[in-house]
């Protein structure tokens, strides 16, 4: 197998990306970190079982992991507890994270309602928005307390505009200044980037001057509000690899858990992006 692509050296942790928006690689394969300084997103999760440490090399940042359990489980099996020892551990063994996701509450409909969707099983929660909503606030004040030290980011909840209007509210009597906040998940809106809607979500949470990060964005959803994020974070380029054949001189079935092919679809990702930023946000990020 050929060597992984050197890319140049990753901005300091907390610096901007191409554009202003820094853009994670999301990944399972948490030995990565020591062989690319690029900015990676990984479950907490996956640090569970860790034996071997990899200190690392560049930016990287923290999922919570919740959508699996939400979706397998129809509630959190960890404790705020657990959540704040594991990202203790992951911060002195690996090294300084940008942030980590708190425990947040997803609102799509099969997180709440249950059922079958694209071939995949939830139980669903089967509560309200509003109670996913507070469940989230309450959460982050929790963690925030057992671990005042350690960035964690607050996600915002909903599935329309007056509803993340509505959680801005929740965090806002809660006593926590968004605007203040290094960074302020948006979640729920993977599935709705490209979309009208999803687009006008995020310029309404834009609005506030909150430094958003998109979770789980794709192409089409970042070159829509790319330039309006801090942040944003893919998975996209396993399942691209997944249907293609694999790298020249790759002896696997295909790149699915590909660094290399990881590292380029990052390249023409953030080269599409950079052609897609309206001239005056270029300048702004400037």
């Amino acid at each position: 197998m050929t060597q992984p692509t050197a890319l140049p050296r990753a901005l300091p942790a907390g610096a901007p990306a191409a554009g202003g928006m820094r853009f994670y690689l999301t990944t399972h394969k948490r030995h990565w970190l020591r062989l690319t300084d690029v900015p990676l997103f990984l479950k907490s999760e996956h640090f569970d079982r860790a034996i071997k440490w990899d200190e690392a090399q560049g930016p990287y940042a923290i999922d919570s992991g919740g959508f699996m359990d939400l979706k397998n489980k129809g509630t959190w099996t960890r404790t705020p507890r657990q959540h704040v020892d594991s990202l203790r551990r992951i911060w002195e063994h690996v090294g300084p994270y940008d942030w980590a996701a708190q425990q947040d509450w997803m609102c799509e409909d099969a997180i709440i309602n249950g059922g079958t969707f694209q071939g995949q099983h939830f139980v669903g929660t089967h509560l309200s928005v509003a109670e996913h909503q507070r469940r989230t606030v309450q959460n982050f004040l929790e963690l925030r307390s057992l671990a005042p030290d350690l960035r964690i980011a607050p996600v915002l909840q909903g599935r329309s505009i007056p509803e993340y209007e509505r959680c801005v509210e929740l965090f806002d009597k809660a006593g926590v200044d968004l605007r203040k906040e290094p960074v302020v998940g948006l979640g729920s809106v993977c599935r709705l980037q490209s979309t009208r809607e999803g687009a006008a979500i995020v310029t309404a949470m834009a609005a506030h001057g909150f430094k958003l990060h998109g979770f789980g964005f794709k192409i089409l959803g970042l070159e829509r509000v790319g330039h309006l994020l801090a942040s944003a974070d893919s998975a996209a380029w396993s399942s691209h690899a997944r249907y293609r054949p694999a790298l020249p001189g790759h002896m696997h079935k295909n790149c699915a858990n590909c660094l290399e092919y990881a590292l380029k679809w990052r390249e023409r990702v953030l080269s599409a992006y950079l052609s897609s930023i309206p001239v005056p946000a270029l300048e702004a990020a400037a």
